[in-house]
């Protein structure tokens, strides 16, 4: 049994919901591409961290006295905990919220290293908070009741209230429509790019799709990945782990390759890295729009002038190109004028449905970075 994504989107709408708000994940996919295909831009907001989408919750219950949708994978369920705590417990300043968060990681279901600890002690974190909370029945009549019921402590006892949402709950949805596009592919983009930077330099590559992607071209061609420290978890923090490698081996060059999605999280990084990293440090870009790895949902990147943010907050150099043949130029002038230096690469949504996965462990990617450096 599964649930329909819209008729559980229907159902929140008869109990007052009017916005959702929060950070895409692969296991809301299907609840992701139905709210995107069919609710209007002034009901749905992809907010760069969940954080943030907490807030946007706070704002709107003030402003409508309706609770919002707050949806998010539970890897980022972190970044939730002191704004539900320190703003819209009960015990602060009291606003309902229903918060659905995709369970990765669930015990018993089999799932990627990054998320198996995060699922183990999920139920704890939940009850932790000391708020309402129920995992979402399969049944479409049983999370009806359980929603509304959920939905009724929550607006009674003024307090956010959590829905956990296992693998396979949602039936498929309308899909979002591809765009064609003339960019080039992250892959293509990411092979030239890494064959521009050469093989001295360390390489600290985001969580998703790329790294996946940079893994497998070494691996399919014989290449050294040791230099590579894989991502493949905590979204966002790719350019911190950079600059701390960075920080400790200026001599030796340190490459960030990043995402929009990544970049947007954290921003205010950036202006960390200006001021504390290294001249050997670059910091790469690759801009295709949308949150790729989790159903393709669009980030804000496309009010962001990327260059000019970064050579704002204090970067020595940044640029962009969409042309795969202009990389090696590109990564020439990085080096010519220093880090912190970033280069903006525009490339289309997607990847290749049979793009393989790490076949080392995260500890094993580990041991295997800090030997080669």
């Amino acid at each position: 049994m599964s649930i329909d994504p819209k008729k559980f989107c229907d159902h929140l709408g008869s109990l007052g919901v009017s916005l959702y708000t929060g950070v895409p994940d692969s296991l809301l996919k299907q609840l992701g591409s139905h709210i995107m295909a069919n609710l209007p831009r002034e009901q749905h907001v992809i907010t760069a961290n969940e954080g943030a989408a907490v807030g946007m919750a706070i704002g709107h219950y003030m402003s409508t006295k309706t609770p919002a949708v707050v949806y998010m994978q539970n890897s980022g369920f972190g970044n939730v905990v002191n704004p539900l705590l320190s703003l819209a417990d009960s015990d602060v300043y009291g606003i309902p919220m229903l918060v659905v968060v995709g369970w990765r990681g669930q015990p018993g279901v089999k799932d990627e290293p990054q998320h198996v600890k995060q699922g183990k002690v999920q139920r704890e974190l939940v009850e932790a908070l000391e708020v309402p909370w129920s995992v979402l029945p399969h049944d479409q009549d049983e999370a009806d009741k359980l929603v509304s019921e959920l939905m009724a402590e929550a607006v009674e006892r003024k307090t956010p209230a959590v829905l956990l949402v296992e693998k396979g709950t949602f039936s498929d949805a309308e899909k979002l429509p591809k765009e064609e596009s003339a960019l080039p592919s992250r892959e293509d983009a990411l092979v030239s790019l890494t064959k521009a930077v050469g093989d001295d330099a360390a390489i600290v590559s985001t969580t998703g799709m790329l790294s996946r992607e940079l893994f497998e071209y070494r691996a399919n061609n014989d290449l050294n990945g040791d230099r590579d420290f894989l991502t493949v978890g905590g979204m966002g923090h790719a350019s911190a782990i950079a600059l701390g490698v960075a920080k400790q081996q200026p001599e030796r060059e340190v490459w960030c390759f990043d995402g929009d999605g990544a970049l947007l999280m954290h921003m205010g990084g950036l202006a960390v890295i200006a001021d504390h990293a290294p001249s050997t440090f670059f910091h790469v870009v690759f801009n295709n729009g949308v949150h790729d790895s989790v159903g393709g949902q669009p980030t804000s990147i496309g009010k962001v002038d990327v260059p000019a943010v970064a050579k704002a907050m204090g970067y020595t150099y940044a640029t962009a190109t969409e042309d795969l043949d202009s990389i090696a130029g590109a990564v020439a002038q990085l080096r010519e004028h220093g880090g912190p230096a970033l280069l903006e690469l525009k490339v289309k949504p997607g990847n290749r449905s049979d793009i393989g996965r790490p076949t080392r462990t995260p500890a094993e990617s580990k041991n295997a970075f800090m030997g080669a450096l």
